[in-house]
């Protein structure tokens, strides 16, 4: 599929969201690992929005501290070195360990940084967690099917990818309106890494996050 630059854009928003959605907040982190994955996925969403809830006004005014939040609860709880794997495809064998890590670190803290702000329209009446279809020939993988409302009212169905590690279930890739979020940047980044190689990508993702924060924290010039 071949997005516009508006549909990319409401894609990465949305995937900033459902990835949030996944996490789990402090009070829940010790959760048993029998959890099921449709329990895991409900209870957590509802804390994570509840929480953003409650410090709406205080992150508008500072939106450090979403990213942060975010940061602190996205990493342990999300499989990113698979998700990532399955991002670079091919290209993860190739890499080195170094690149492997910095690639990791890079690519979500890019997606974080530049629309974690969006969480701040979202409202935990907006999700709503459909039924869960258990498929009993196989415990280790799982679909979580849920829906988030958007202004106008309208539905889209986004569903959560787990898999079961010793550790517990943990969410590898998100689905929306039918796009993988793992397929669609999986076909971007090969592309790119074919052209320029992959240093490159990993230093563009780092160096565009470096930007943003210095941006971000550089203060306009008191006027004369």
């Amino acid at each position: 599929m071949v997005f516009t630059a508006g549909t990319r854009r409401t894609f990465l928003r949305l995937v900033v969201l459902v990835g949030a959605l996944s996490l789990f907040v402090p009070a829940f982190a010790q959760a048993p690992a029998a959890q099921g994955p449709s329990e895991l996925i409900d209870t957590v969403a509802h804390q994570v929005l509840t929480e953003l809830d409650a410090r709406r006004a205080e992150m508008r005014k500072d939106p450090k501290k979403i990213r942060k939040l975010v940061d602190d609860l996205l990493l342990p709880h999300f499989d990113t070195e698979y998700s990532a794997r399955q991002v670079l495809g091919a290209h993860w064998r190739e890499a080195s360990a170094d690149q492997r890590k910095r690639f990791i670190e890079a690519f979500y803290q890019s997606l974080l940084q530049n629309y974690g702000e969006a969480l701040l329209d979202f409202t935990p009446d907006r999700l709503k967690i459909l039924p869960y279809r258990e498929d009993p020939s196989d415990k280790t993988r799982a679909t979580v099917r849920t829906e988030i409302r958007r202004d106008n009212g309208s539905r889209v169905p986004v569903n959560y990818t787990l898999h079961k590690l010793d550790s517990g279930w943990k969410a590898w890739d998100v689905t929306i309106e039918g796009i993988s979020y793992v397929k669609s940047f999986r076909t971007d980044f090969a592309s790119e890494i074919d052209q320029k190689g992959l240093d490159a990508v990993i230093t563009r993702l780092e160096a565009n996050q470096a930007g943003s924060s210095t941006a971000k924290s550089a203060k306009p010039a008191a006027k004369k």
